[in-house]
């Protein structure tokens, strides 16, 4: 079964996905969290004020201003940004202890915090852009979604588009036509990518072994 556990020892690997609202990654990132053991879902810090039913460690760390500040004037963060007010930052050392122990981190970002990450973390980071079926399905989605005025929806739109702007600069691009279908190509994606000679990390012992060697 495509996804399935691997025996061979191996580093995680930082698996972004970006996409405009109504795409579907959401619903994506939700199926693979819940069917593979082997991925957590990315814990950021923000400055905003907890809401009913978040739990530090959990949804969000909760922190102050002047310790997000301090944070990331140490370096304690892989990529950060300033979101309508509130900061929001991806602590690093939480993220490099999953990957040493082999389980990938699940990162639902725009396309500038993939940039981000990309810069700094390299060859750990696999991008994935989901791509709505059509403009029109699109827009329908956004309009379903809420019962927002004209300005606002073309608003949303307007965002859409700058996101979508930036596919190009993803490793694998996948157009969301059927959940499903779309959730097998991640998931072929993810096995490939676990699959790569420099995340199994303990291929060379084997091989030491098998070719009878100290």
């Amino acid at each position: 079964m495509i996804g399935g556990d691997l025996k061979v020892a191996r580093r995680g690997l930082m698996f972004i996905l970006s996409s405009p609202s109504g795409a579907g990654k959401t619903t994506l990132s939700n199926r693979l969290l819940d069917k593979d053991g082997e991925m957590v879902l990315s814990v950021s810090a923000t400055t905003r004020t907890r809401r009913p039913g978040e739990a530090h460690g959990k949804d969000y760390f909760f922190v102050s201003e002047d310790e997000f500040t301090r944070m990331r004037d140490e370096g304690e963060f892989l990529e950060w940004a300033n979101v309508f007010g509130h900061y929001y930052g991806t602590p690093r050392n939480l993220v490099e202890q999953t990957l040493s122990q082999g389980k990938d981190v699940l990162f639902d970002i725009d396309w500038q915090g993939a940039q981000q990450l990309a810069q700094v973390s390299g060859e750990d980071v696999v991008k994935v852009f989901i791509l709505p079926p059509s403009r029109e399905e699109l827009e329908r989605r956004l309009r379903k979604r809420a019962q927002d005025p004209e300005e606002i929806v073309q608003k949303r739109m307007a965002k859409a588009d700058a996101e979508m702007s930036h596919w190009a600069e993803y490793d694998y691009v996948i157009v969301n036509y059927e959940i499903d279908e779309s959730e097998d190509l991640l998931r072929a994606i993810l096995f490939g990518e676990r699959l790569k000679r420099r995340r199994q990390i303990g291929l060379a012992e084997i091989v030491k072994e098998m070719m009878g060697e100290e």
